[in-house]
């Protein structure tokens, strides 16, 4: 019987700290579509003024 108590005591003391569950999210709500777009044309044209972002050297970096 004191085990019993014991565990109706804990369960108490874990429901009263903790409460309940939030509720479910579906999976509808945490996933968003969107259109993709068509590889080549406008985005895979070279922009050599742009190129810098892409650049990395570790002596740039280093302030070297």
């Amino acid at each position: 019987m004191n085990r019993e108590l014991a565990i109706d005591a804990d369960a108490a003391a874990r429901r009263a700290r903790y409460g309940r569950l939030p509720e479910r999210i579906r999976f509808e709500d945490m996933t968003e579509e969107t259109q993709a777009v068509p590889s080549g044309g406008v985005n895979a044209a070279y922009d050599p003024e742009g190129s810098w972002k892409y650049y990395s050297c570790l002596a740039l970096d280093l302030g070297l």
